[in-house]
């Protein structure tokens, strides 16, 4: 266990979040620029929210794939990679002539690059700490919402005075310049792999809550892509809603970058909750508080009443994913924190793909958000009947024991 809790094991997180907020414009970008691809190539609400889908895709299989590289290789060749493929990326999309290349890039370069620059480092910094494992698994989880309330701010603004297309070449040079000197900060192996995977065994097994390791891992990945269908309503749609309502794109992206920033705070108070009440009722407490958010926006859609229920609702859902990771280390053995993990975002990464998908759909189709946000609270519900069955296993499981 060398290291953990050190010094060392502080900077290391700090390169990690950093390398989580450069990282994460593949999922903040694209919705920002929505707008602008949507009159370049000319196609519909749902085909452009299409390019959204893909990349989320992308991050869902990037997330499985790249959490098994850093289980075997470790934290500094995957980020590496990631970074490159991040970098490519971003130029060939800038170059992309028809919009189905736009969209296939999105997802097998931009997506899966990004996949790794989120719950991947998380997971290889869940090992570099003990006593503050949640927090710092937190923390490291929050440089994808720090990334959220800058990345929409930057590239509105290259947009605005260039176009769609040069704000991605730009912004490709950003992540390449940034995050390949965070790469060198992660060479040194983790504990798991310094000792050749034979490190100790999480604090319980899936057996505590009744369940096999496998149908743990399913009903996580059910659970996963409920809460981020309704998550996915604010997060895809909430540039072009403000379009509609007549606010302009502006506004929107301040919009997301408050709800981001709000997710910062969430993120690392469920940390801090996790550490002292588990995973289990800390993602439980974040679904309940999400869906009463959702509600607000089928209330309000004022311009200030909009900003408010943005803030609110970053406020109260960032600590939703993280928890998921968490809720792995406490029940999986560390050397599969990856790949479980990795199994557990990806179905995240799902729900965010269709979530964003079926609002451009019910848009479409109804020329309005409302039955969009319906539908997002719909699935919320069904995500926290879920996770209420499970706390229920486990308070159950712990007065029996």
């Amino acid at each position: 266990m060398s290291g953990v809790d050190s010094r060392y094991a502080w900077w290391r997180l700090a390169a990690s979040a950093a390398m989580s907020m450069l990282g994460s414009f593949g999922m903040w970008g694209v919705v920002v620029v929505f707008p602008a691809v949507q009159a370049d190539f000319g196609i519909s609400r749902a085909d452009v929210a299409f390019s959204y889908t893909t990349t989320m895709l992308g991050f869902g299989a990037g997330s499985i794939l790249l959490g098994q590289l850093i289980d075997k290789r470790g934290a500094f060749a995957t980020m590496l990679l990631a970074t490159l493929l991040l970098a490519a990326g971003c130029l060939l999309a800038a170059l992309a002539p028809v919009f189905w290349v736009f969209a296939l890039v999105q997802g097998v370069l931009i997506g899966f690059g990004s996949a790794a620059m989120f719950m991947s480092l998380v997971a290889d910094i869940s090992h570099w700490f003990l006593k503050r494992r949640g927090l710092a698994m937190a923390i490291c989880a929050s440089g994808n919402y720090v990334g959220g309330a800058l990345w929409p701010q930057i590239v509105e603004g290259l947009t605005r005075a260039y176009d769609w297309r040069t704000a991605y070449v730009i912004v490709g040079g950003i992540i390449l310049a940034g995050m390949l000197p965070c790469c060198l900060a992660l060479m040194r192996p983790s504990p798991v792999h310094a000792a050749g995977g034979a490190t100790s065994a999480a604090p319980h097994s899936t057996q505590a809550l009744g369940l096999s390791p496998n149908a743990l891992q399913a009903l996580l990945a059910v659970a996963g892509v409920a809460c981020c269908i309704a998550m996915a309503m604010p997060q895809v749609h909430i540039v072009a809603y403000c379009v509609d309502l007549g606010y302009g794109p502006a506004r929107g992206a301040e919009m997301l970058a408050i709800l981001s920033a709000g997710g910062v705070i969430s993120r690392i108070a469920s940390g801090w909750i996790a550490d002292r009440v588990g995973g289990i009722r800390t993602l439980l407490l974040g679904s309940t508080l999400q869906a009463i958010a959702l509600l607000f926006y089928l209330v309000f859609d004022g311009l200030t009443s909009l900003f408010l229920v943005s803030t609110l609702f970053g406020l109260v859902q960032g600590g939703i994913i993280p928890s998921y990771g968490m809720i792995v280390r406490e029940y999986f053995p560390p050397r599969e924190a990856g790949m479980r993990i990795g199994i557990a975002i990806s179905a995240t990464i799902v729900g965010m793909a269709l979530g964003g998908w079926m609002g451009g759909a019910l848009f479409d189709l109804t020329g309005s958000y409302r039955a969009a946000f319906i539908n997002g609270i719909a699935w919320n519900v069904l995500n926290g009947a879920m996770i209420w069955w499970l706390l229920a296993r486990q308070t159950r499981r712990n007065v029996y024991a």
